[in-house]
């Protein structure tokens, strides 16, 4: 794969029908997990219009009138997090909690220069949400989403790197990108960029891998690890940044030596005091250590593993007074199906989901089975018991919705 000297992609026929082939690169999964996927940036020019997804009117929407407090919002200037105190406030009779966002103090922040951070931006607005969950859907890692609002000439943040992959989606304005190659590459969620302060600094006085001007439509992807900083040009910048929280080899380790460890508590050799005697641990250290070793090879890491992703997401959202309406209006040819995100697995007789577990007698199985594949089905199709009880669990939403 060939790309201009700046790391930009002119976009060609698009290669994928999912998320990150028909909104944020001209690449289908196959291509960019071959060529890209953890292993270099990509900047791919007009991506798509993102009007849809955010916009300033969003932003002003958020700041000013839906009440949010910390910590959806941080706020920095020249490299430095400014403390909460300097942009919150009591939110008046009857909303009287202290951290509620204060839009004076942010406009006057903003208008010294300062760039606002709207955090977990999936939680607060809904189609950065819904662009979210399509996309960790595809990707099979969980995405959020935060948006910098930069006035002119500005900076946010030196150079740093991330912890996890970042899409940089120019929404609005122009932002110059310098991007560098990692002083430590793929870094793990512990290990960041703070540790290694020095080499950051060091790496930001040489040369950029890339060096470009981001604007409206233009998609940067950046895996985790490499150096970056931005700074605005002559007007407010908007840009969203999807991050992606990547689940690595050494999670799976963590899983692995998990399950053997709780394997290892019900077993009364493993329980047992060591010998007495300052040498003891030394003279049973290769006995543990084979009986470890035997315990990871029978270990199975995959229900650990399960629950800590479900944990990473959220489902999609419920209405109460919509699922209500669903329940009492049931009949047997009312739509329905699975509700999106719940990342749903049927293991035996037990359905295991983000909004908790379900057994079913044999008889059910079937039709809970076929429901995993997302398709809209009749309430009579699954069985009118089966199908309350579901939409009741929080499980199965209208099919309209």
């Amino acid at each position: 794969m060939t790309s201009p000297a700046d790391g930009s992609r002119d976009p060609g026929a698009l290669t994928g029908a999912g998320t990150l082939g028909r909104r944020l690169t001209d690449l289908g999964l196959d291509d960019f997990a071959r060529d890209v996927w953890s292993r270099t940036a990509l900047l791919t020019r007009r991506a798509s219009d993102f009007s849809d997804v955010f916009d300033a009117d969003a932003v002003d929407e958020l700041l000013s009138r839906r009440g949010l407090r910390t910590p959806f919002l941080r706020v920095a200037k020249n490299g430095t997090v400014l403390p909460e105190s300097a942009y919150t406030a009591p939110g008046g009779v009857g909303a009287t909690i202290s951290d509620q966002l204060d839009d004076t103090a942010l406009w006057r922040l903003f208008a010294d220069g300062a760039t606002l951070v709207l955090q977990a931006l999936q939680r607060t607005w809904g189609p950065v949400g819904e662009l979210c969950a399509d996309l960790g859907a595809e990707l099979g890692h969980p995405v959020q989403a935060n948006a910098y609002i930069t006035p002119p000439q500005s900076q946010g943040f030196d150079d740093h790197y991330d912890v996890h992959d970042v899409f940089v989606v120019q929404i609005q304005g122009s932002k110059r990108w310098l991007v560098r190659e990692p002083v430590h590459p793929d870094p793990l969620r512990d290990q960041p960029w703070t540790d290694r302060r020095a080499a950051v600094a060091e790496a930001a006085e040489g040369p950029a891998s890339i060096d470009t001007v981001l604007e409206p439509g233009d998609v940067l992807y950046l895996p985790r690890g490499w150096l970056h900083a931005a700074r605005a040009k002559g007007e407010v910048s908007i840009h969203l940044t999807l991050g992606v929280h990547v689940w690595t080899r050494y999670a799976l380790a963590e899983q692995l030596a998990e399950a053997a460890l709780a394997a290892l508590r019900d077993d009364p050799w493993a329980r047992a005091s060591l010998p007495l005697g300052a040498d003891a641990t030394a003279k049973v250290l290769d006995g543990v250590r084979e009986r470890l070793t035997e315990t990871v090879a029978l270990a199975d890491p995959a229900p650990l593993f399960q629950r800590a992703r479900r944990g990473q997401g959220r489902p999609a959202p419920l209405g109460p007074l919509a699922q209500l309406a669903a329940v009492d209006a049931l009949a047997p040819e009312s739509p329905v199906r699975l509700r999106d995100a719940l990342e749903a697995r049927l293991e035996g007789a037990r359905l295991t989901t983000r909004v908790g577990w379900l057994d079913f007698p044999e008889a059910d199985l079937p039709p809970v089975a076929r429901l995993l594949d997302g398709e809209v089905r009749t309430a009579g199709d699954l069985g009118l018991p089966l199908a309350g009880r579901l939409l009741r669990a929080g499980v199965l939403v209208p099919g309209g919705q």
